[in-house]
């Protein structure tokens, strides 16, 4: 009893916390270079044909220089919705909010080398068909096998948004506007009740911080 009359003064014991480590894999330009190369290469041997060679390398571009999502977003843009942005002045891609994890509809601006690749996959394809061939992608990859540089496996699907997410630290990118295109961080009040970006500025933004970044093809 005499214990309890100091128990207003006395805390419980504290467990410790696990120490938080920043992500050990690292994807650099050079590894988006390197997938770029394979594939080019599995293209010279005959292992895939030029429609499949043309669509993979327009998806590492497009999944680098935007950070979308590969299952959520990527998977399923269609070619109307690109041949929409292709018309603006300022190619910007407007992706509803059923493809969107998060469910919110944002505007993506294109890359001069993401235009210049998606152009050719546009030609003939009827609005409704889907832009990329996502699933047959992610398989090639994992079959494939390219070693990251910095860490011990290989690439994936996914690190074409831990690339663009890990270049904007470089690239020193505006949160705000790197936040609304990957929809990353944009769950607080501001986001919902006040920030309302338009296509044109989005761009603008956008392409003042990427437009010196260029991938060997």
């Amino acid at each position: 009893m005499r214990y309890q009359a100091f128990e207003l003064y006395l805390e419980l014991p504290k467990a410790l916390k696990d120490r938080k480590h920043v992500t050990s894999r690292i994807v650099t330009k050079e590894d988006i270079e390197n997938v770029l190369t394979e594939i080019k290469g599995a293209y010279k041997d005959g292992e895939i044909d030029q429609y499949h060679y043309l669509n993979y390398r327009a998806i590492t571009l497009f999944g680098a220089f935007s950070g979308q999502r590969p299952l959520a977003t990527i998977s399923r843009l269609t070619v109307g919705q690109f041949r929409e942005a292709l018309k603006r002045d300022k190619p910007v891609l407007d992706i509803p909010s059923d493809c969107d994890k998060i469910r919110m509809q944002h505007y993506c601006p294109l890359h001069p080398q993401v235009v210049d690749a998606v152009k050719p996959l546009i030609n003939g394809q009827s609005d409704n068909a889907l832009m990329f061939e996502q699933p047959s992608f992610g398989l090639w990859l994992r079959q494939r096998k390219i070693p990251l540089m910095h860490a011990n496996t290989h690439f994936l699907m996914g690190d074409l948004r831990k690339y663009c997410e890990q270049a904007s630290d470089i690239l020193q990118w505006d949160q705000s506007n790197k936040n609304y295109i990957l929809t990353h961080n944009v769950a607080g009040v501001d986001w919902r009740f006040y920030k309302s970006p338009r296509a044109e500025p989005v761009y603008d933004i956008y392409i003042q911080y990427w437009k010196d970044t260029q991938f060997a093809v």
